[in-house]
Order: C-alpha cells, then structure tokens, then sequence
C-alpha cells in the first residue's frame, strides 16, 4: 500500500498536522491501494500562507517566464505520462486504454491549449477613449476538484490559474488523490516557485468548506455535484470572493426523423456510457422523434448490448467499475426508483453484470419511453444508464430538453443544419454537440441554470482568473 499522507505545501512535502487518516480503494478490486491524510483547517492555513506569501512576487513574473514554466511542465508530464494514466486506472477504475487515450491525455491537451491562450492573451490593452485597461491575476485561488475526470479538472483550474499570475492552494478529491499527488510532483520538478501551488486532501465539509470561507483566499473554483457547489458559494459569500463553479447536468440528445441514426445512436450511446456514465455532459436523455421511436431503441437496444464491463488493468475499449461503494449503491437507488415508478425497462438493470461478484460493476441499462417527469429523467444518475423519452414536434423537444435544472450540454441530430442551428439557439446550455460534432481544447466548458456560472479552458477559461483594472487618463 502506498504511503501518501504528506501535503504539498510552499514547495516541499510536509508532515500534516491533522491525523485522520482515509484508505484509498480500487474499485475494481475493493483493495485498499494508498493511504492520506485528511486535512485540518490547520493544514489549510498553512497551505493559503504559502499561496499569499508567494503571489506578490509570481504576480510580477513576465508572460514570458510564465511560459517557460508551463513548457518546462510539459516536458515532465510527457515524460511521467504513463505514470498517469496508471494511477488514473487504479483510483478511479477507469479502463486502462481509457485512461491513456483520454483521461491522461486532458492533462496534455488542456496545457497545449492554455499554453496557446497565454501566448495571445491581452492583459494591457488601450481602450477607444485612451484609457488603459489591465488584466491581473485576481490572488490566492482555492481549486476543488472532483473524482470522475481528475487531471481534466485539476488542469482546468491550475494551468489558468498559474498562467495568469495566480498562486493557489488544490483540494483533489479524496476517492482520486493519487493523480493529484503526482501533479504536485510534476509542478515541483518543473520548477514553479515554492508557494505557487500547494496541495492539500481533505473532505469537503472539512477542508472545502474551510477553504471558501477562509478570508486569504480571493477566488474559488469549484466543480462537483450542485448541492456541493450551493454549499460553497454560500459558505464564500461573507466574503465576497468569486466562485466559479461547475457542477451537474442531465444533457439532452434530441434525435429527429431526419437524421443520421448510426451516428446520432452509437455517439450518444458512446458519450453517455463513457467513462462508466461518470460525466457532467453526459448525454442520458435522448429525445427521439415519435415517428422514428422504434427503429431507434431498437439500435440504441443493441448498441448498449454491445458493449462489454471489463477489468480495467485490461487494455480494451470495455467499461470498469463505479468509483466507489457508495456510488454503486446510489446508481443502484436510483434504477431501482426508475422501475418503481414505471420506467420500461429496454436492457440492463440492477445488480452487477453476470461474473462479477467482486468491484463495484453496475450493468449498463437504458430505460424507455421515459416521461421527463420520473426521476430517472430529472436527477443526475452519474452511471452507465440512459432515458428515452418520445416527442411529436420540434417545440415539444425543445420545451422537454430545457426542462430540467441542470444547463451543461445538449446534444441535436438532424439532417437539415438550418434546423440544428434553429434548435441550438433555444436550448438552454453551455454547450451545443450539432451532429456528433466534439469538444475541442480551448473552447469555454461550462453550463446555464443549476449546471454552474463561469467558463474552463482557452482565452475565457484563463480570464476568469484575472481581475479588471482601468487605468483613466
């Protein structure tokens, strides 16, 4: 078992003061891997001193030598990539080759891209009526981040952070510390200044909670469930600090007579099975049009059928397990409440798949002819499990997508771009996937309603990390 109890804290590792020790578990295989330490407000005062003591001078380096350290960054994540991935495969349960070829892979693509946006990004420039407007780094950054895609968030919050002349103290989250610890040893080898960045584990009502009330830290950026994210911004509110957060979704994929069914069906199977259905944007409604219903859950039917749950130590484009038991037991609830309350159950459902007595293995399932108003349509499952929900018009489709709290992603298929675009405008969400198009790096990740306010990734993603000085002449 891996001994990972130290913070990393004004550049070296350091002794904890509190003592509450937490096992880290491989869901795969239900054995405890590492061991860390959960945090004191102690430990976290500690860590937010370093970040205020450091940030006068790391404020004042160039764009150029910022630069130099996110080049030198990339060098070593290269380098210890692999190193990653396996961790990633470990803490999470995330297959192996899905861990190479995307989980890891976020940490590389997001820095290529900050690295892009640092490059051209406008922190002096002069406005019509001669005044001069400045972009400075807005101070000492509290950063939580979440356990499903673990590098992908912690470079969406650290890299803008330090690229804009930031300092900062991570909070990871305690079911994936593995992946963080090993960022901290990357950043340390690059050679970022002692204070710039700092780790520290703990539980969010602990560590968290202390970090968005704490009165040195000048902005937070949060990304975790919505009821987290309501918790934060009210415990940093007596402060008036910035809260960026992003948090849930329950992302629509309307489906029309007109479109392509093999791509609108094995992509959004695809982008809602990913990563064992453990994504914000995951696409776990799809809307499908009434006149095409059955042709397409019967391809959707057999998609889902065709997928393989497999150990993720196994190279393959198969599934692994949930994160944790606790999470097992939640997506259980929720397809147990799904058949409760009439859900028409397609394939799938409770228990682990045939063969697996051991991990926390969840079938995948899909539900249909779903009305949005179940709970199977309204709550964020974070599982393996997909909602088909019929709809007669383009406005019924419209009106289902947008009935929901959440606002991250939304998903349209049809052959008719006029129509797609149409549609697009009236959807209430951060992002619009037209026609299986993707999400590139350095696009702005981030969602309406209860999905979050603020924007990750590229030119926006580093702007909100810097405040707004104007300089009258």
């Amino acid at each position: 078992m891996l001994d990972k109890r130290s913070f990393y804290i004004d550049g070296q590792w350091v002794e904890p003061g509190s003592e509450e020790i937490y096992d880290v578990v491989n869901p795969a295989t239900e054995e405890k891997i590492a061991r860390i330490t959960l945090g004191s407000r102690t430990d976290l005062d500690q860590a937010v001193a370093a970040a205020r003591k450091a940030f006068a001078g790391y404020a004042a380096a160039s764009v150029a030598q910022r630069l130099n350290l996110l080049e030198q960054f990339r060098r070593v994540y290269v380098r210890r990539y692999d190193e990653m991935a396996d961790l990633i495969t470990q803490e999470l349960g995330a297959p192996r080759t899905l861990s190479r070829e995307q989980q890891a892979e976020t940490g590389l693509g997001h820095l290529d891209a900050f690295i892009a946006a640092l490059k051209t990004f406008r922190f002096k420039e002069t406005l019509a009526d001669g005044d001069v407007l400045l972009r400075e780094p807005v101070g000492v950054c509290g950063l939580i981040t979440p356990w499903n895609w673990p590098v992908n968030q912690i470079a969406l919050k650290v890299l803008p952070a330090l690229a804009a002349g930031c300092t900062c103290v991570l909070k990871p989250a305690e079911l994936t510390p593995l992946s963080a610890i090993l960022y901290a040893e990357m950043i340390h080898e690059a050679g970022f200044p002692p204070g710039t960045f700092n780790l520290v584990n703990g539980d969010g009502a602990t560590v968290g909670s202390s970090m968005a009330s704490h009165p040195d830290i000048d902005m937070m950026s949060f990304t975790g469930s919505t009821r987290a994210g309501i918790a934060v911004s009210k415990a940093a509110a007596d402060n008036i600090k910035r809260v960026t957060l992003e948090l849930g979704g329950k992302s629509p994929n309307i489906v029309f007579a007109d479109a392509d069914f093999q791509t609108a069906v094995q992509q959004g199977v695809g982008d809602c099975m990913n990563n064992t259905g453990q994504s914000c944007d995951a696409p776990t409604r799809m809307l499908v049009e009434k006149k095409v219903f059955a042709q397409v859950e019967a391809m959707v039917k057999a998609a889902v059928e065709n997928l393989t749950v497999g150990d993720p130590h196994a190279e393959g484009p198969h599934m692994g397990p949930l994160v944790s038991e606790t999470h097992f037991r939640r997506v259980q609830a929720l397809i147990n409440t799904a058949l409760d309350e009439g859900s028409r159950l397609l394939t799938g459902g409770p228990g682990r798949p045939d063969g697996f007595e051991k991990g926390f293995y969840c079938r995948p399932t899909v539900f249909t002819h779903v009305s949005n108003s179940m709970t199977i349509a309204r709550e964020e499952v974070f599982g393996p499990v997909l909602a088909l929900i019929p709809f007669d018009t383009q406005e019924q489709a419209i009106a289902i997508a947008n009935d929901t709290p959440y606002g991250l992603a939304a998903y349209v298929h049809s052959s008719d771009q006029e129509r797609c675009r149409s549609v697009a405008r009236k959807l209430r969400a951060g992002m619009v996937h037209i026609n299986g198009g993707g999400i590139k790096y350095g696009a702005p990740f981030g969602g309406y309603k209860m999905s979050g306010n603020g924007r990750e990734g590229g030119v926006l993603g580093l702007e909100e990390f810097t405040e707004v000085k104007v300089l009258h002449y």
